[in-house]
């Protein structure tokens, strides 16, 4: 068995699977060039964009468009050794068409499925979480996700904000997205602050703030039903929920619902 070593990209991974389907070799593991040593057999793969793109095209046409997006997405959820697991179902899909694509009885199907589920949830949770601040003209936000959503996540903002400038920094994955008038990227970003906000940047989230303060009826606080339709672990990284000096801030129940003026949040 044999462990591959990639550069952690999809195209990367596709040409992994390809190399190991065309020498029938059993992957024992996949590993980043980074990664430390290990007491497999190791073999790198250098990213071959063509192989990928002509193993994606072909497992389209011998499963489905639906399997293809799956196996897609699934690469990005937070799935341990998920790699494994879709080398696993594309060999299958490959070897079997359609018949293997979506069957939910194979427990390597049922986790890789679970994943993608939460994946979606979570990327459309932060669709209406994220949080923009204006700062020095541009619109900044940070988001600490489980899953890689920010590929998801960018061009939907991209479109939304197409004549804006932005940049969405993802703290778990140390990546940031940045868009200019509707074109964008997403490149690796080791170290990002948002920098300090500005007067009226300021003005504006006080302002936000005593809004709610003062619209909250106290006899129908309700935290869980407050914690249900904003999770507390996103709460950390959007400004209403944090004071100027980045400490987190005492607010009124229906603070979870809102939107701010000058943020430009996206509705959900």
């Amino acid at each position: 068995m044999t462990a591959y070593r990639y550069d952690g990209s999809f195209a990367g991974f596709l040409t992994c699977v390809w190399d190991a389907l065309e020498k029938g070799i059993e992957p024992a593991a996949f590993l980043l060039f980074e990664d430390g040593p290990t007491l497999w057999v190791e073999r790198e793969v250098a990213t071959d964009q063509e192989r990928a793109r002509r193993l994606y095209a072909a497992l389209g046409k011998r499963t489905s468009g639906r399997f293809r997006h799956f196996i897609a997405w699934g690469f990005l959820t937070c799935l341990p050794e998920r790699e494994l697991a879709l080398f696993t179902l594309i060999r299958r899909g490959m070897t079997q068409g359609k018949r293997a694509a979506m069957d939910l009885s194979d427990p390597v199907m049922a986790r890789v499925m679970l994943a993608y589920q939460k994946l979606a949830t979570e990327q459309d949770h932060l669709k209406g979480f994220v949080r923009f601040s204006e700062l020095e003209g541009a619109l900044v936000g940070e988001i600490e996700p489980k899953n890689r959503v920010l590929p998801i996540l960018a061009p939907h903002f991209a479109a939304r904000f197409s004549g804006e400038r932005l940049a969405l920094y993802d703290r778990t994955h140390r990546e940031a997205f940045f868009s200019v008038k509707g074109r964008w990227r997403i490149i690796p970003v080791e170290e990002f602050s948002m920098g300090p906000a500005g007067a009226e940047e300021r003005g504006f989230r006080a302002m936000w703030r005593q809004y709610y303060r003062a619209i909250a009826i106290e006899g129908r606080i309700n935290p869980k039903c407050q914690s249900t339709h904003l999770p507390k672990r996103y709460r950390h990284v959007m400004t209403e929920f944090m004071t100027d000096g980045d400490a987190p801030a005492e607010l009124g129940p229906a603070q979870t619902e809102g939107r701010s003026l000058t943020e430009r949040t996206q509705g959900s």
